[in-house]
């Protein structure tokens, strides 16, 4: 049997599984790698700390299944480390992807021409140079998680990423073929601490710290390790993967965008992959909060005892009797852009039951999901025939069904939970020449279920809530990046 061992590197934790060609998982191991947040909008994580455990799930797995054919890499996208070259010891805490603390230089930045929000990696880069290295004379490594997990696997042999990671510093040129020099130039960031741009697929380096050194042929972030893991790599195939937020990716193919920045729906250009040096692009579309508001439930409310249970306690009615929620408690994403929306329960009554608000915080979240896919549609000129959708609410039938019957599509649910180990093992195997083509990725990739819509929710009061959900901080609303 040919396996490959995938490294997925996500917002809580580490994954490390055993892939065989037609994409069964044979061996897992999951370890915890939370961040920390040492004051309201900063989040950090240590960069040693967090690729020991990558390397430890990793070295369990191999004791396991033995020799490995590859080495696929997935990983969160965008957070930012810098290194010094000789020693490879981080100078700092790594700066997660969800970290606030550069709004103030993003909006300066604007004043000069320059867009960069502060979930990119640019202004996060910057400001742990400035910490590091003031002067700009210290040899530094700058890179995302996949450039550091790779250093790490190859004892400092490789200081790479791959497109579908660089296009989302902020550092890239719009057509993601170079580094921006006016963006580099800006913030004193020096090109002499940036990796080197590979392929996505493709023979990267050998992970000499692993029994038996095996090679690294494929890397991805994650949504597009997700896109990739469920097939979605024909023009107009879309994906959403709902876990804490949501993330609607869609291939577009290999014609790049007429803009980097973001479209009047709402939507973002990204790379794809990058395979034999040809790029692929497509579209993505943002719901900043998707399961967060199932945890609301849990943890704060009380109403259900686990995510699990939304969808037994919503199922145990028809319908929610005209409450509707807005699942904006971090603000609104794709396309509104508004980030002083909050949530809001509407259409409450002395009658409305428990089970009448889960299931109006399922459909919530189902609406979000509509709301993407219009954006998609409509900035891709694509009708998205089905939707394919993983993550942890992707497990919730009333969920998936609320999906179906809020979009009018049919809903097809991913093989497994976490559709990035796929893809990034699909990524190594077509790197490592298992594979002939994407097309042979397509075929492979099948949804474990299917789910028809039913009858369609209501759009139109779903429009009048989001409405009145809208700007409820004015000054929170009136940022944009």
């Amino acid at each position: 049997m040919t396996l490959i061992l995938v490294i997925d590197v996500g917002t809580s934790g580490v994954r490390s599984a055993a892939v065989d060609t037609d994409g069964a998982i044979v061996a897992e191991r999951y370890a915890r790698a939370l961040p920390t947040s040492p004051m309201a909008g900063l989040v950090e994580f240590d960069a040693g700390q967090l690729a020991d455990v990558a390397l430890d799930s990793a070295r369990a797995v191999l004791d396991e299944v033995g020799d490995v054919a590859a080495v696929g890499i997935a990983n969160q996208r965008a957070s930012t480390l810098v290194w010094d070259r000789s020693t490879g010891e981080p100078v700092g805490p790594g700066i997660g992807w969800q970290d606030l603390r550069t709004v103030g230089e993003c909006l300066t930045l604007q004043g000069d021409g320059i867009r960069l929000a502060p979930n990119q990696s640019a202004t996060k880069l910057a400001h742990l140079l400035d910490g590091a290295d003031p002067e700009r004379q210290r040899d530094l490594c700058f890179g995302t998680v996949d450039t550091w997990l790779i250093w790490r696997l190859t004892d400092g042999a490789r200081h790479v990423t791959d497109a579908t990671n660089a296009a989302v510093t902020g550092l890239l040129t719009g057509d993601a073929a170079q580094w921006n020099d006016t963006v580099l130039e800006a913030l004193r960031i020096p090109r002499s601490c940036l990796p080197e741009i590979v392929d996505s697929a493709g023979p990267i380096g050998s992970a000499t710290v692993l029994d038996g050194a095996p090679p690294i042929t494929g890397f991805a972030g994650d949504q597009q390790a997700s896109l990739i893991g469920q097939g979605c790599v024909r023009p107009g195939m879309a994906k959403i993967t709902f876990g804490t937020g949501g993330m609607l990716d869609m291939w577009l193919g290999d014609e790049g965008p007429a803009s980097a920045e973001r479209s009047p729906t709402g939507t973002f250009p990204i790379v794809t992959m990058r395979h034999g040096g040809v790029t692929s692009w497509g579209l993505e579309a943002i719901m900043l909060s998707a399961g967060s508001n199932v945890d609301w439930l849990v943890e704060d409310l009380g109403l259900i005892g686990s995510a699990e249970e939304s969808h037994e306690v919503a199922a145990s009615c028809e319908s929610t009797d005209g409450v509707v929620y807005v699942p904006a408690l971090l603000g609104l994403g794709t396309p509104y852009w508004d980030y002083g929306a909050r949530g809001a329960l509407f259409g409450i009554t002395r009658g409305t039951t428990r089970a009448q608000v889960v299931r109006a915080v399922l459909e919530g979240i189902a609406h979000r999901g509509a709301d993407l896919v219009e954006a998609a549609e409509a900035q891709s000129g694509t009708t998205i025939d089905a939707l394919r959708i993983d993550g942890g609410m992707s497990a919730n039938p009333t969920f998936a069904q609320a999906l179906a019957d809020a979009t009018g599509k049919p809903v097809e649910l991913s093989p497994v939970l976490e559709a990035t180990t796929l893809g990034a093992a699909h990524l190594a195997a077509l790197g490592a020449g298992l594979l002939d083509s994407v097309t042979d990725i397509a075929e492979r990739s099948r949804p474990r279920e299917r789910i028809e819509s039913r009858s369609r929710l209501d759009r139109d009061v779903w429009a009048t809530a989001v409405e009145r959900a809208a700007r409820w901080h004015g000054d929170l609303s009136a940022l944009d990046f």
